[in-house]
């Protein structure tokens, strides 16, 4: 799936991606949602996966609410470069390891409803146009709005996808 090049397309791959995600979370019977996935990934089951997105989409916010404030964000985390991500995500998945299913499905559907209002409140040139804002260095809003959704919810959905045929 090629990646969004417009507020519209954005919005519209966002939303559908995040929509099938929570269709396929939903489709599976109680007990097969807290199956553990075969070993071999970090995020071990449905729920670990939906702990992922969350703490992510609070990232995005941190940057979001730091950086339109004119200052400069951690990024991608206070402690942590973009080198560092895998040592990042474990982090995540310990501090989420206890999370229940139900709570992490509601606290991702909220933030992602934030992000969504960030996305619907710029203009295209806003989110498109690279070097706009000082704290998004050479790329743009939009790309990191689209890592953070869209692209975000295509891998989960793949993992879970994936994980749950076995």
């Amino acid at each position: 799936m090629p990646r969004p090049q417009s507020k519209y397309k954005l919005i519209n791959s966002s939303q559908n991606n995040f929509d099938k995600l929570m269709v396929e979370v939903n489709a599976y019977p109680e007990k097969k949602r807290h199956q553990a996935f075969p070993s071999g990934t970090l995020n071990r089951n449905i729920r670990d996966v939906l702990a992922h997105l969350h703490p992510w989409h609070l990232l995005m916010l941190e940057w979001y609410k730091i950086g339109m404030n004119g200052e400069k964000p951690y990024m991608p985390a206070k402690g942590h470069t973009w080198k560092t991500l895998p040592e990042l995500n474990r982090k995540i998945q310990e501090e989420n390891r206890n999370l229940p299913l139900e709570e992490a499905i509601q606290l991702v559907n909220d933030s992602h409803i934030k992000i969504h209002k960030i996305i619907e409140k710029h203009t295209h040139e806003e989110l498109f146009e690279k070097r706009r804002y000082k704290w998004t260095g050479t790329t743009s809003l939009g790309a990191y709005l689209i890592s953070n959704t869209s692209s975000h919810y295509d891998w989960a959905f793949k993992i879970i996808k994936k994980s749950l045929k076995n």
